[in-house]
């Protein structure tokens, strides 16, 4: 029920994914689902309508949202993965809201302290995945650590990465760079079995040298967004330029099938959405705004999550480095003890 356009959106999205033999739960008001897929060839798919007879709206607080709105579609639907009907959640609705009840419902997996959210980015190369990119606007070192081995269970068993690479975001390549997390977070990921890398600077997200990006959420939500906005407003200025004369209108038809293909590069439907790492049951969060690609695509990246067993796999790096993520304070409990 979530996004901008809601089931319109959503249900044809789904219905594309269960094409793929992929077992869609849609979670919402009832006569509105069945009137979108009343329009839609349906038959042999595995489709399920499970009702909620709320919706968390734009504009609602998530703690407010969690308190008042028990039988909302987010609620009830990260309630069936907590209850084992379900392996994950997509949803374009309330980012906020979906974290939330994600953390709270769900609940997180064994050893996390903090899920986090990665988004994949469109480089020179191929995708790099950069986390946190919202869920924790203050984080410590730990955290980081974390982070870098959720998002390198990404990169390995969703998009099929051998060894990624992995590196911290700050302000130079040079160790000792950067403020008091990063410099600490710096020796937990040398000591750690991670492909590290050493700092990453803004520059090197998009030249396909690094596949895992690590900072806090505060960072990387600056990053992500100042990256959307970059990438919109090239657009336009290049459809503005391209307009100015009938030589370079000609230049645009003769380039047409290069600007189709640099268009499925950088645009972020290719990848869906942004995974809620370190939860029990995986949740991809969804721009408001998501097409049925978009949507589609998210689905098809929460069900190679689940497929690829990532959950173990992420439970297995926990407990490699668990010395290490357990941050300081559980340290010195032990040394004292």
């Amino acid at each position: 029920m979530g996004g901008d356009f809601g089931p319109h959106i959503i249900v044809p999205a789904a219905v594309q994914a269960a094409r793929q033999g992929i077992s869609i739960a849609l979670v919402g008001d009832e006569t509105k689902i069945e009137a979108e897929l009343s329009q839609l060839d349906t038959k042999g798919l595995d489709i399920t309508i499970v009702p909620a007879s709320q919706v968390v709206e734009m504009e609602d607080k998530p703690a407010d949202a969690l308190r008042r709105k028990k039988d909302s579609s987010i609620q009830v639907a990260c309630r069936y993965v907590k209850d084992g009907h379900a392996d994950g959640v997509v949803s374009a609705g309330n980012s906020g809201a979906t974290v939330a009840c994600g953390m709270f419902t769900i609940g997180r997996v064994k050893g996390v302290q903090r899920p986090a959210l990665a988004s994949v980015l469109p480089t020179e190369k191929k995708p790099c995945v950069l986390i946190d990119v919202g869920a924790n606007v203050d984080s410590k070192p730990e955290h980081l650590l974390q982070f870098g081995l959720m998002a390198d269970v990404l990169a390995r068993y969703v998009l099929g990465y051998e060894n990624p690479s992995v590196g911290i975001l700050s302000i130079g390549e040079e160790e000792g760079k950067g403020n008091a997390t990063v410099k600490e977070a710096f020796e937990l990921f040398r000591n750690s079995q991670l492909n590290f890398i050493g700092n990453a600077e803004g520059r090197d997200i998009f030249t396909g040298d690094v596949d895992v990006v690590v900072c806090d959420g505060f960072v990387g939500n600056i990053a992500l967004k100042l990256s959307e906005g970059l990438a919109s407003s090239m657009n336009k200025i290049m459809k503005r330029e391209l307009k100015r004369s009938w030589l370079s209108k000609l230049g645009a038809l003769l380039s047409y099938r290069a600007f189709r293909r640099f268009k499925k590069v950088v645009d972020y439907a290719e990848y869906g959405g942004a995974p809620l790492l370190g939860l029990k049951g995986i949740a991809v969060v969804c721009h408001g705004k998501s097409s049925p690609k978009a949507m589609t695509n998210a689905i098809l990246v929460a069900a190679r999550y689940v497929a690829n067993q990532a959950h173990a796999h992420l439970a297995t790096e926990l407990e490699t480095h668990r010395g290490l993520s357990a941050g300081t304070t559980d340290a010195e409990k032990s040394s004292a003890a």
